[in-house]
């Protein structure tokens, strides 16, 4: 039976500024209605396999929880790294987690963050790769190149290397090699024995689990003494924290598929080529290839007039974006930022990024509108003693029992019906109600009604910081 392990940490920092740290790319519908996220699991229908598990970080649990709720699609927990340490460790985990449950299966590693248009393609290239897995081989996907890409590593065949497959062609791995420069991708595309490196793989969570404590004991050990110590809270299952700190950074190509294919005639490690329409989305020129696009080669979403513009991306998220006369050009606008770049700058992304956080500003890291566990926020309006809030709260959901040394709150509904604890009081606010929180009073917001709560929260005080929040109650552990 195979498990699929869907990864669904890390940043996206090159599509900012859609994609931030606390929400990044992998929870975003950036092709399509559904998130990444969620687009993974969908590929995965007409499989034979359990309910997926699921690895990602502390801040980003809610998120993959609710998203994987609103799609209304199963899974067997929710594997909580204590900080990101690359593919090898987040995998181990995952192997850890499986074989804890006694019982083998394959693992199906892939990216909750991937593009993969032929779904059909990619499930056929799963069955192929599955009758090797179970002789104990380790299977990588490796994507048939279509131009020579210069961004991603490469797994070369080995010569004379195709292995009997039933329903499709699969080949021994002679190496991994590093993203190349243009003339070399060139060569490899013209040599037809290289294929793009996917990121996937496919193997028994055992045979996985044994190659790993010989080429990289010090890895599984930390994680082995993780998942010793690992706690269950609900969905999340949470690797002790300490010793997952003291495991080193790799990832599985380096840290097991690369020394297996270094020995001398292994045939251990089996590429299975893939054209599934593939790809990361690790850029907004990436996006532009996958988008539909006008008569003059332009994307245009959302509220924009392009007059005289070519070949252009341009994204809007609320506010008329106009164009005259651009070309090759992108154009992002979010909540808070507008991101403008030449099509061929746009790698460059990630060094704003880095930019806005060495200078601490929170555009690096959210948005203006902020999902938690109970629902969302977004600050409409904010100056140097006031910040003003609109708070949606899902049906049957709660905030914590909190208090704030530095600010009062003012609520007003909008619509909905909201269960206010202020101090020892509880008592219900309706529409186009109100009620005050003083400064230092514990309180709570819940919405016990069947419809979604909103109101608008207007704060004042010395300090407006998240940070100033002390809970006393909590139903998420926070």
């Amino acid at each position: 039976m195979i498990l699929p392990v869907i990864m669904a940490g890390g940043s996206g920092s090159r599509l900012w500024p859609l994609s931030r740290q606390l929400f990044p790319k992998q929870f975003l519908p950036l092709v399509g209605e559904s998130t990444m996220l969620q687009d993974t699991c969908d590929r995965l229908a007409g499989l034979d396999h359990q309910a997926p598990l699921l690895i990602c970080g502390e801040d980003h649990r809610f998120t993959v929880a609710e998203q994987l709720r609103l799609g209304g699609y199963s899974h067997g927990g929710i594997v909580l790294e204590p900080a990101g340490r690359n593919t090898a460790p987040a995998v181990a985990l995952a192997a850890m987690q499986a074989c804890d449950q006694d019982c083998d299966p394959l693992l199906l590693v892939l990216a909750a963050d991937h593009v993969i248009s032929d779904v059909a393609a990619f499930q056929a290239a799963v069955a192929t790769a599955a009758s090797f897995a179970e002789q104990g081989k380790l299977v990588t996907f490796g994507i048939v190149p279509t131009w020579p890409e210069t961004g991603y590593g490469y797994i070369r065949r080995a010569a004379n290397g195709e292995l009997q497959a039933e329903g499709g062609e699969a080949y021994a791995v002679e190496q991994f090699v590093e993203k190349p420069d243009v003339d070399t991708a060139q060569d490899y595309i013209h040599s037809g024995d290289f294929y793009w490196n996917s990121g996937m793989f496919l193997f028994k969570a055992s045979r996985y689990l044994d190659e790993l404590k010989v080429h990289r004991p010090d890895v599984f050990a930390a994680c082995e003494q993780a998942m010793c110590n690992a706690t269950i809270d609900s969905d999340f299952i949470r690797p002790d924290k300490e010793s997952f700190l003291a495991c080193p950074d790799d990832s599985v190509d380096y840290a097991v598929m690369e020394p297996l294919c270094d020995a001398e005639g292994s045939r251990e490690v089996v590429v299975v080529p893939i054209d599934c329409g593939w790809s990361d989305v690790g850029s907004w020129s990436a996006l532009w290839e996958l988008s539909d696009k006008d008569e003059s080669g332009n994307s245009l979403k959302g509220d924009v007039l392009a007059y005289d513009s070519r070949n252009c991306f341009v994204q809007s998220d609320g506010k008329l974006i106009a164009t005259v006369g651009l070309d090759n050009v992108v154009i992002v606008e979010s909540d808070d930022a507008i991101m403008v770049a030449a099509k061929d700058r746009v790698q460059d992304v990630k060094k704003i990024v880095a930019a806005l956080k060495a200078s601490n500003r929170p555009e690096a890291s959210v948005h203006r509108k902020v999902y938690r566990p109970w629902g969302f926020y977004d600050s409409i309006d904010k100056g140097e003693r006031f910040q003003v809030k609109r708070i949606n709260v899902n049906p049957g959901a709660q905030l914590s029992l909190q208090m704030h040394h530095h600010r009062a709150e003012h609520w007003i509904v909008v619509s909905g019906t909201a269960r206010v604890t202020c101090g020892d009081k509880v008592f219900l606010v309706t529409e186009n109600q109100s009620t005050y929180i003083p400064l230092g009073e514990k309180h709570r917001l819940e919405n016990p009604g069947s419809i979604p709560l909103e109101i608008i929260e207007a704060q004042s005080g010395s300090y407006l910081g998240e940070d100033d929040i002390v809970r006393f109650e909590d139903s998420y552990d926070r």
